[in-house]
């Protein structure tokens, strides 16, 4: 972790808003500009990172020095570690209790060998729960640059954000800012928009952009694709790249403001 210079985690408050999308175009758009990248997917029960990238047919292998990430290409830009990786069976699911899973996280946040990295992209489950907990509380060891909130324009979903901004504020864990996903649709207007940055002005968070219904992301995710390669000219790159843009803005701050500050514990239950 120690050569890992900036290091993001993707949350959201609520289950199906496109934090794995996200994060993992996020990742690919960063090492596309020629960052070095690890992605690590942490949601035990639904990795998802592995098939949007085309690499669920891969496994991770271990070294004297720890797990080695399995890289989507021979530039070794953008690395990726997932539970897929150690299944095998990419339809077995993960029945385990919180204990284990709580094991595994701090593995894969301890014990990968990612060398020297720009960026750390950690996708994380949805909600407040054990292993929400665990990866936040572990990663707050090694002074994470904060967290980027995905959000749709929905009420629903602005109002399970609401909470999540409230568990990043009381464990101590910076906001980067705000994304909303499903913002509007490519082709025709038809689907709402705004309700990301109407939050991030209520809460006064950075907004960092909007990214709307993209078939053709949706297809490339699929298919494991590089979106970026596919499509060079969309807008929806436009909108990655204002993220990734505000990101880099806040690390480069971050880097030259030196603070010091006591991380407050987190208060779990039995």
């Amino acid at each position: 972790m120690d050569r890992i210079q900036h290091k993001i985690l993707v949350l959201s408050g609520k289950g199906g808003v496109g934090k794995s999308t996200i994060a993992t175009n996020l990742a690919m758009y960063l090492a596309h500009i020629g960052k070095r990248v690890g992605l690590l997917d942490v949601d035990l029960c639904g990795p998802s990172v592995p098939k949007m990238l085309g690499l669920d047919s891969k496994e991770v292998h271990k070294s004297s020095a720890g797990w080695i990430p399995v890289y989507t290409d021979s530039t070794q830009k953008l690395g990726v570690i997932s539970i897929q990786f150690l299944l095998g069976d990419r339809d077995a699911p993960v029945i385990w209790r919180g204990p284990k899973k709580n094991s595994m996280i701090k593995q894969f946040i301890q014990d990968v060998c990612w060398g020297d990295l720009d960026y750390l992209i950690v996708d994380t489950p949805p909600g407040t729960s054990d292993e929400h907990i665990s990866v936040t509380e572990e990663l707050l060891k090694y002074n994470p640059d904060g967290a980027v909130l995905v959000t749709t324009p929905q009420g629903v979903s602005i109002s399970d954000v609401r909470k999540e901004i409230s568990f990043c504020q009381k464990i101590g864990l910076p906001i980067i800012g705000i994304v909303e996903n499903m913002s509007g649709y490519e082709c025709t207007n038809i689907f709402s928009s705004e309700g990301g940055r109407l939050l991030a002005e209520q809460c006064s968070l950075p907004f960092l952009g909007k990214l709307p219904i993209d078939p053709l992301l949706t297809t490339c995710s699929e298919k494991g694709m590089n979106y970026f390669v596919e499509y060079p000219n969309s807008s929806t790159l436009v909108a990655l790249k204002q993220l990734a843009e505000g990101l880099e803005s806040h690390a480069t701050s971050s880097t030259t403001t030196s603070t010091t500050t006591t991380q407050p514990a987190i208060a779990t239950s039995d």
